[in-house]
């Protein structure tokens, strides 16, 4: 590589004159907040080594196109750099995020990705069944045999894992969560609950195997509807565990329990009261439910790269308008416990997992899932990881406790029944 002429005194001293702007400033503000050592090559082949140890990573900008996109859209542009090979990073990709969360750059401004944004709600919004089916189908639809590679053995739970002191392994915390949310709706043999967004049905089998509960699933997936058919007939429990293949503005019945983990964040921008009102509806009265999502602190747009190439349609609510649209529809609010930590662990064990089992990934379908998928991804998985650890994310977990109608004099007065001692 190519030395500067005389050493910059500086970051934005290294940063070519192209970079000008509000994205050099980016570019040296990184270098100025973080602590991770890290060295950028630019297209010149010029170079800048931020910090005085080995770099902890190494971002090479391979082609000038990948600083033009650099420069209009920000790190969205940055990173769809990386998906399309203009950029490369070598070392340790979480520590190149890490770092990125540290300096708290933000891109809400970003006229381009915002216009971006936009378009892209005009044109996947989940405000028509249609649409929304074909957004889950992107992601979901995938194939059981791309999420058994790196998903947990328990229940292929496609969710935050909830790590309890101790808890060494993702099965276990997979394990700790269907238990954490049956216990806390109070879950009991014979009952009828619903699963809202069951996936490949990990928690309807675990609430009938250890606590009896009879458990409908609702899934808009059908590649997931179709192998989840399959599984109840091989295990002869296609007459107590109900599945019905719709939108979760749909949900037909009403039972005791409902169990809804993941299933706000698909509900799109618009959606959410509808979504919400389902929820409420399929709620006995009295009954207990516990809504479990990914929720802004505060009001705003959802990441676009994640809209873009992972969630079309996907939108983040803030914690504040679900509690609005909860409180609305007679649902009273018993609990609320904030899981970010724990996402960031879970995100973690899958983002290592896929990059190890990478190679059979790819032998799966290797037109589907190559290269570009690959980048997609593992992005995804490790800027998520980092994005729930940083300590000024604004995108957090959420457990709510709810009850149709004001909570009976049963239910406890403390949290003490969460928590039963060890055996």
């Amino acid at each position: 590589m190519k030395p500067l002429d005389p050493p910059p005194t500086n970051f934005a001293d290294a940063v070519p004159r192209s970079l000008s702007g509000a994205m050099a400033r980016l570019l040296a503000e990184m270098g100025r907040r973080t602590e991770i050592p890290f060295r950028v090559v630019f297209a010149d082949a010029t170079e800048y080594r931020g910090g005085d140890a080995p770099p902890s990573f190494t971002i090479f900008f391979r082609t000038r196109r990948a600083e033009r996109r650099l420069l209009r859209f920000g790190h969205v542009g940055l990173i769809e750099a990386y998906f399309c090979g203009d950029v490369d990073v070598e070392g340790d990709f979480a520590l190149a995020f890490r770092a990125a969360f540290e300096v708290g750059f933000d891109d809400d401004a970003n006229p381009l990705v915002d216009v971006r944004n936009r378009w892209h709600e005009r044109r996947y919004s989940n405000r028509s069944i249609t649409q929304a089916k074909a957004n889950a189908r992107f992601h979901y639809g995938l194939g059981e045999p791309f999420y058994r590679e790196w998903l947990d053995r328990v229940g292929m739970m496609y969710t935050c894992a909830y790590w309890t002191e101790g808890t060494t392994t993702l099965e276990e915390a997979q394990a700790n969560k269907m238990d954490h949310v049956c216990r806390k709706v109070r879950l009991n043999a014979g009952e009828t609950f619903v699963d809202v967004g069951c996936g490949w049905g990990g928690l309807l089998f675990h609430a009938w195997e250890r606590y009896g509960a009879l458990g409908t699933g609702i899934n808009t997936t059908t590649e997931q509807v179709v192998l989840l058919r399959r599984e109840l007939a091989r295990r002869g429990l296609a007459d107590r565990i109900g599945l019905v293949e719709c939108d979760f503005r749909e949900i037909p019945g009403q039972y005791d329990k409902l169990l809804s983990i993941g299933t706000l964040e698909h509900a799109g921008r618009d959606q959410l009261p509808e979504v919400i009102r389902a929820h409420a509806t399929a709620l006995k009265p009295g009954g207990l439910g516990v809504i479990h999502f990914i929720g802004h602190v505060g009001m705003f747009d959802t990441e676009f790269y994640i809209r873009e190439h992972i969630f079309p349609g996907g939108w983040i609510p803030s914690l504040a308008q679900a509690i609005e649209e909860m409180e609305r529809c007679g649902l009273e609010v018993l609990d609320i416990e904030n899981l970010r930590r724990h996402y960031a662990l879970t995100l973690d064990c899958w983002a290592t997992r896929f990059d190890s089992r990478w190679d059979a990934i790819h032998a799966l379908d290797p037109v589907r899932f190559d290269e570009v998928f690959r980048r997609k991804w593992r992005t995804y998985l490790w800027s998520c990881a980092e994005m729930f650890r940083s300590k000024g994310s604004r995108t957090h977990l959420f457990q709510v406790t709810v009850s149709k109608g004001n909570v009976g004099r049963d239910y406890p007065m403390t949290r003490g029944f969460l928590y039963p001692p060890a055996a």
